[in-house]
């Protein structure tokens, strides 16, 4: 059980920097140049695709974290016998590793939009809660566009998503402690 507690922290640590990037980046003052909403304020039905708060600067801040992580796991991996033992069954060595980076990163950016644009379409203000949708939807996300690098075992997928359901809901109270965050969920 630690091991696969271990596999699911590290196998999706991209996607769950990637996800977070964003709130942290729009604190970044020289980065407003690239706030431009993802949506370019198009809307569907007579709403909002995603809204103001998916923006531009977020999404490419949030790929380039999970591409330099992946570039940190393959520093480890090659150096640390603990750390080729956890991320069995994904080999993280070689160049083509940064694909899975990208894939984990894209996807639960996508995963997190995707949720904000059902959300507009069911009349869920921006920033109001939407259990267990926002606590879920990168995780998703990453998961499904990772499976065009690699294919885990069924109870990976099941760890993965409950430890990152769980570190979600960590961080997001602390993102509120640290008032990067409105609501602490």
């Amino acid at each position: 059980m630690t091991r696969d507690i271990l596999f699911a922290l590290w196998f999706f640590i991209p996607a769950g920097i990637a996800n977070s990037t964003p709130i942290v980046v729009a604190h970044i003052p020289g980065l407003n140049t690239l706030n431009a909403p993802m949506d370019f304020g198009k809307k569907f039905h007579k709403k909002r695709i995603f809204g103001e708060h998916k923006t531009w600067r977020g999404f490419i801040a949030g790929m380039v974290m999970a591409v330099l992580v992946i570039w940190l796991q393959v520093g480890l991996f090659d150096h640390y016998a603990w750390i080729r033992h956890i991320s069995q069954p994904v080999f993280y060595s070689g160049g083509s590793i940064v694909a899975l980076g990208l894939l984990l990163g894209f996807g639960a950016l996508i995963g997190d939009a995707t949720e904000s644009f059902l959300k507009r379409q069911y009349n869920i203000d921006s920033g109001q809660r939407w259990f267990p949708f926002d606590q879920l939807d990168y995780v998703i996300g990453g998961l499904l566009f990772a499976t065009a690098y690699v294919r885990l075992p069924v109870q990976d997928y099941g760890w993965i998503i409950i430890i990152w359901f769980c570190m979600h809901l960590i961080f997001s109270y602390i993102g509120y402690i640290l008032k990067l965050k409105d609501k602490p969920l």
